[in-house]
């Protein structure tokens, strides 16, 4: 008879079909999300423990990593991975991988469909038919605005990025983009400053990273250089955006539109968003579709058999 691994799970990864009980098939978990005291936990169970796994939702601080004095690898669910802290896992040569590259077609169609909510007023639409009031003589709601032939900024060219921007040639758009740096392997233009390509765009789509070097990237300035017609995406990670500083500029009248699938304090959203017509709002959905969470749930599994098996995972973070 094999004898399974021990591996430590963060929390439950209830968004994934059967990763679970995939686990639970393959390893012996201890499940520290249900441990009353989890300090005591990782004390009494965590020696010997080589790999954990997680997601950004749970992450992996440098208390976890530095309490577990075996482990070798992080496997995380998911494609964010700010809630770990990389730089404590790499000075003990621990291993973090995550699951890029197969949700980055469905949160790039997700930032179209709710970039295009926003300017076809779609959201308000929907209420306005429900509420009964298409009926009513004198019932009408707002203009929206086109989307083909208009200007696509994004902060952010990596995968999804990449994808998002690909999307927009597709309708006509001129795309540019702002990133740490300039990419020579793309043809978009580049703008180095934020507030510029804000300036130059219809619509600003956030696809960048999480984390403090990206905390209120888009702040009241880039907000009011999109300006009154200007439409801001957010498919990335809430805290990128300055929430009360995009609050203000909807309610001045400074900014068109937010149309987003992340918020700063999640699941806490601004009373001032969920009341504007001039918000159309997602609950962090950008990869929930059957295929892509089976995908990341797949490629979690592999990374963590990888590890196992030869001792390196397969998409390492860095």
């Amino acid at each position: 008879m094999t004898t399974k691994h021990r591996i430590i799970q963060v929390g439950s990864l209830a968004g994934s079909p059967s990763a679970n009980q995939r686990l639970a098939e393959r390893y012996d978990v201890i499940e520290l999300w249900k441990q009353p005291d989890r300090k005591a936990a990782l004390a009494e169970l965590g020696k010997g423990v080589t790999a954990i796994v997680t997601s950004a939702n749970f992450g992996a601080n440098a208390e976890l990593i530095n309490a577990l004095p075996d482990l070798k690898a992080i496997c995380s669910w998911g494609v964010g991975y700010e809630t770990i802290d990389v730089q404590a896992a790499q000075a003990r040569g621990v291993q973090v991988s995550n699951t890029p590259d197969v949700l980055t077609d469905c949160v790039a169609d997700l930032a179209w469909g709710l970039m295009i909510a926003g300017a076809r007023r779609m959201g308000r639409g929907e209420r306005f038919v429900r509420a009964g009031q298409w009926g009513q003589v004198h019932g009408s709601i707002p203009l929206g605005q086109r989307v083909s032939g208009k200007k696509l900024g994004i902060v952010g060219l990596g995968r999804i990025g990449e994808a998002i921007a690909r999307r927009g040639i597709g309708f006509d758009m001129q795309v540019r983009y702002h990133n740490r740096r300039r990419r020579d392997d793309v043809d978009y233009g580049y703008e180095a400053a934020l507030t510029d390509l804000a300036a130059w765009a219809d619509f600003l789509v956030v696809a960048t990273v999480g984390g403090p070097a990206t905390r209120h990237l888009v702040n009241r300035e880039v907000l009011e250089a999109l300006g009154p017609r200007g439409i801001i995406v957010n498919i990335a990670r809430g805290p990128v955006i300055d929430e009360a500083a995009l609050v203000a500029a909807l309610e001045a009248g400074k900014l068109g539109c937010a149309a987003l699938d992340v918020f700063e304090h999640e699941p806490k959203v601004p009373e001032a968003l969920i009341k504007s017509d001039q918000a159309v709002l997602l609950p962090h959905i950008g990869s929930a579709t059957l295929e892509t969470r089976q995908a990341m749930e797949d490629l979690m599994l592999e990374n963590l058999a990888a590890y196992f098996d030869t001792g390196r995972v397969i998409t390492p973070v860095a």
